[in-house]
């Protein structure tokens, strides 16, 4: 990994822990200077601009590995269900990397990583209509709001996780079970 990479990686453990902390302490948390953090990111913005680049990558990947573009094709009830499932588990552990990107005002706010968030989320919704199409959810919700009140519980688990009024371990079931008892078809 080289010093950019390493930077990084630190920077989004810190700031998933303390979404405050100043440029010194990500410094400090990466092992290397102040001046050295700034020939990497000039500014703080700079930094979280590429953190959130990192996390919308990976909610991009999350999709492509649970196969949501393969599933909706299907249009398998089995398949689908399979998929979002898969993909809310990929979801609740890339949130401990990448939490910070579910409530930071800089990345919710950049127009850029807002207008990726938008791609992003209308895929997420596509599966989320199939779902819907395919007798696994509700039909009566807009599948935008299905994909809303997903996000919602993700920030939720992190809360929860991350204060310890819930522990990890049960965060799968929870966000899961709670996502489907309340949107399922009936």
């Amino acid at each position: 990994m080289n010093s950019r990479d390493a930077i990084l990686a630190a920077s989004q453990r810190r700031l998933n822990v303390d979404p405050r902390a100043s440029m010194a302490e990500l410094a400090t948390s990466a092992g290397v200077g102040r001046a050295t953090l700034h020939r990497h990111f000039s500014t703080r913005e700079e930094l979280l601009h590429v953190l959130g680049i990192r996390s919308l990558d990976r909610w991009e990947q999350s999709m492509e590995q649970a196969d949501a573009p393969g599933a909706i094709a299907s249009g398998e009830t089995a398949r689908i269900e399979a998929c979002i499932r898969d993909l809310f588990h990929r979801y609740i552990t890339d949130y401990e990397e990448f939490g910070l990107a579910l409530t930071d005002p800089y990345l919710c706010t950049a127009p850029e990583l807002v207008e990726r968030t938008e791609i992003l989320a209308e895929r997420e919704t596509e599966l989320l209509a199939a779902g819907q199409k395919a007798g696994v959810l509700r039909a009566d919700l807009p599948a935008r709001w299905l994909s809303t009140a997903l996000y919602g519980l993700l920030v939720a688990a992190r809360e929860a996780s991350t204060t310890g009024r819930v522990a990890r371990a049960e965060l799968d079931e929870y966000v899961i079970s709670t996502f489907f008892d309340g949107t399922r078809a009936k």
